[in-house]
């Protein structure tokens, strides 16, 4: 207690002696002891509100003394008393030090305390002390200028000293900051308290009841009216119990990415099941309540935790389906070329001959068009592409089903001509097949345009059908026009097998009928069998059914019809001679 009433007395000896502080007023004080009891407090506050001999408040038996400001250094309950009975008056009170000490215990022990901490601390108060000392003085002086400017002013004569009131002095302890003697800035907060600095401390007791302090950061509260927290984390000393992992406040672990979470029924709310997200979403944090779809153009990676750009695909002549497809194509087209060929180099031989030439020949192109068309179907689509695709391949084979028609009705009125008193001769000869071949293939034309006036193909991309992939292929536009084409061929194969299969019984001079009816029976087994097949498969693989049709109908008719002729063309020429042919 005694350097606390040391450092009370020096700042008011201080202000006392300053002659630019207070003129003419002289600081007086009286010094109470409450003795930390509410009625040794209540008696001393009573004893400060009363004037005569007796405590008893609003009553002057003679000439009392003039109380401004009360200083107090008591903890908080003390001094809500304090400033119950104080405020009916409106007399100030003031904070003497700062109030109450933090202890890293509930009960701490002093004597075991090192020597710098007690001064530390000590100086601290006394600092206080003297600082409050120092804001009541600058206050009073303030209010007694604020005053004697005014009265001079209004009534040209200075303020009688005696006449300050306390409720006066209010707005100028408010203010937030003053100098003390050493000319130092001092600030207060928003209650009139000293705002003092503060440093963060860890106390660490060893077994031998030994302490050392350590300083891990500060509270600046004197250099600015905001106030500066300062910590160094490295040099914070935690106890071992709180490096130990924390229990688990969940059921379950997290979900991670590419999860989402399911509550348990029954459970509580941190219980749940950790499910896989469904095809095609994600999930890109843990703990996830739903996962989300990526775009279209993209899809989920492995894990389902992000979503990539699908692979663009379609029928390449990079891809080994694509190699094989072609490979086969050109094989094909080329053995019709070398078809071709031998029958332009024999072409007064007999066998040639019998058969028609010429319709041999328009078969024979169109065959050769045929397998090039496949060459159409392959790469990335275009809208040309997409256009001459389905009907060039449809006008194609129609030429080529029409030629074989043409060959069957041919030899069947061939036939009939040699009996005696037939005029079916007359009917014999190239307009017949020609119109054949051009009618029925006009029909097929019609049927074509119409598609493409009503709903052309055009080149598209299917983001759906396969997963992680964008299959790049050509809409039918009209997929009924689409089978509507297909409807017609098989219906001209119809009938080429039916009237082929009735004369396959004639003499041996026309016996081609049955190489028709059975080239027909394998062409139009492909096709049956194409329906079924195209619609059952998705992306490249429906193109590249289309075209194995393509190949295999045509190496059909290639094969079926042409072969056997070369065959004695080239190795039994002794068969190619009129006499053979018209042997029965």
């Amino acid at each position: 207690m005694y350097w606390k009433l040391l450092s009370f007395q020096i700042a008011i000896q201080e202000v006392n002696h300053n002659r630019l502080l207070l003129p003419n007023i002289t600081l007086g004080y009286t010094i109470h002891d409450n003795y930390f009891d509410p009625r040794m407090t209540s008696a001393v506050l009573l004893e400060l509100l009363s004037a005569g001999e007796a405590n008893i408040p609003n009553y002057s038996c003679r000439k009392s003394t003039s109380t401004l400001v009360v200083l107090e250094g008591t903890n908080s309950e003390y001094s809500t008393q304090i400033s119950t009975m104080l405020g009916t008056y409106k007399i100030p009170q003031h904070p003497l030090a700062v109030k109450g000490w933090t202890r890293c215990r509930e009960k701490e022990e002093v004597e075991i305390l090192p020597q710098g901490t007690i001064e530390r601390t000590l100086a601290l108060d006394t600092y206080n002390i003297y600082s409050a000392v120092w804001n009541v003085a600058t206050s009073i002086n303030a209010a007694y200028s604020s005053s004697s400017k005014r009265m001079m002013v209004l009534h040209k004569k200075r303020l009688d000293a005696e006449k300050l009131r306390p409720w006066q002095l209010h707005p100028f302890l408010q203010a937030t900051q003053f100098y003390n003697s050493s000319t130092n800035r001092v600030y207060v907060d928003q209650n009139g308290e000293l705002a003092a600095d503060f440093d963060l401390v860890n106390w660490l007791k060893f077994p031998n009841r030994s302490v050392v302090s350590i300083k891990f950061g500060s509270l600046s509260r004197q250099e600015s009216l905001e106030p500066k927290l300062r910590i160094n984390q490295q040099a914070i000393a935690w106890p071992k119990w709180l490096n130990e992992p924390l229990p688990p406040s969940r059921c379950v672990e997290s979900c991670p990415p590419g999860f989402m979470k399911v509550a348990q029924e029954g459970r509580p709310i941190c219980c749940y099941d950790c499910l896989p997200c469904s095809e095609g979403t994600i999930s890109t944090k843990e703990d996830a309540e739903q996962c989300t779809r990526c775009p279209e153009d993209q899809h989920p990676n492995k894990y389902r935790d992000q979503c990539i750009p699908k692979k663009i695909n379609f029928l390449s002549y990079k891809d080994d389906l694509g190699i094989i497809l072609v490979s086969i194509a050109m094989f094909l087209a080329i053995a019709t070329g070398l078809v071709l060929g031998i029958f332009i180099k024999f072409l007064e031989t007999p066998i040639v001959k019998a058969n028609n030439r010429d319709l041999s020949f328009i078969l024979l192109v169109s065959l050769l068009f045929s397998f090039l068309i496949s060459f159409l179907f392959i790469g990335q689509p275009t809208r040309a592409s997409c256009l001459l695709q389905q009907t060039t391949f449809s006008i194609i084979f129609s030429v080529a089903v029409s030629s074989l028609l043409a060959k069957t009705v041919t030899v069947v009125l061939a036939f009939l001509a040699t009996k005696p008193g037939n005029r079916v001769r007359r009917w014999l000869g190239k307009s017949l097949a020609n119109s054949i071949i051009l009618c029925s293939s006009t029909v097929q034309v019609i049927i074509c345009s119409t598609w493409l006036g009503v709903s052309p193909p055009f080149p598209s991309s299917d983001k759906q059908s396969q997963p992680g992939e964008i299959v790049l292929q050509c809409n039918a536009g009209c997929v009924a026009m689409f089978y509507v084409v297909l409807g017609y061929m098989g219906f001209l194969a119809a009938i080429c097998f039916m009237v082929a299969f009735l004369a396959r019984n004639l003499p041996g001079a026309f016996n081609e009928a049955k190489l028709i009816t059975f080239s027909m029976l394998v062409f139009c087994s492909v096709w049956v069998s194409f329906v079924p097949t195209y619609l059952s498969t998705k992306g490249k693989y429906m193109v590249a059914v289309q075209i194995f049709s393509i190949l295999a109908s045509s190496a059909g008719l290639l094969g079926c019809i042409f072969i056997p002729k070369c065959y004695i063309i080239l190795l039994r020429p002794h068969l190619n001679t009129k006499e053979h042919l018209v042997i029965k």
